[in-house]
């Protein structure tokens, strides 16, 4: 990423990524979106250094994955522990709302993998579902998501907390 990507941040919550690229990225350069407005909006106003930095409709409410108001310009996407915690249908759809962004070099996102149709135990000890939160899925499976949106997949092999996988989606 550099500054003058154009990035969206799916599933933002209190800017945890955002008061990193905030400051980093161009002014109007950055776009978040979650299910929760408010949780956004305190964010903004106590995790960032300089709030006035990020326009608040730059903040936008979207539970569906619809991706609503944001701009063509977008360049690069992230959902760091987004999908963990929803059904994998979410990821289809979000893959899917993606490919309207022309310029989108990248998606990256995590997931629990496991072949188990049951409770799996992760490497740290976090123990993942098939069927409700922390939810896992094959690993076949999400390559599949993801070359059915029309993205072609890699499994990045960055060590990430609680033994979540990091893809990418190109």
């Amino acid at each position: 990423m550099t500054p003058d990507d154009h990035l969206l941040d799916i599933g933002c919550g209190s800017l945890r990524l955002g008061h990193k690229a905030v400051p980093y990225l161009k002014p109007g350069h950055y776009w978040g979106t979650d299910a929760s407005l408010a949780l956004m909006r305190h964010g903004r106003l106590h995790e960032l250094p300089d709030p006035s930095a990020l326009s608040e409709d730059h903040l936008v409410q979207d539970a569906a994955f619809a991706f609503p108001g944001i701009p063509e310009t977008i360049t690069l996407a992230i959902a760091f522990g987004v999908f963990t915690h929803l059904p994998h249908a979410d990821l289809q759809t979000a893959l899917t709302n993606l490919r309207r962004f022309p310029t989108l070099r990248a998606t990256l996102f995590t997931v629990f993998l496991s072949d188990a149709p049951t409770a799996t135990r992760q490497p740290d000890g976090v123990v993942t579902h098939p069927d409700r939160p922390p939810y896992h899925v094959p690993q076949a499976q999400v390559a599949a998501t993801i070359r059915a949106a029309g993205f072609t997949p890699t499994r990045l092999p960055t060590l990430l907390p609680r033994g979540q996988v990091l893809w990418s989606a190109t």
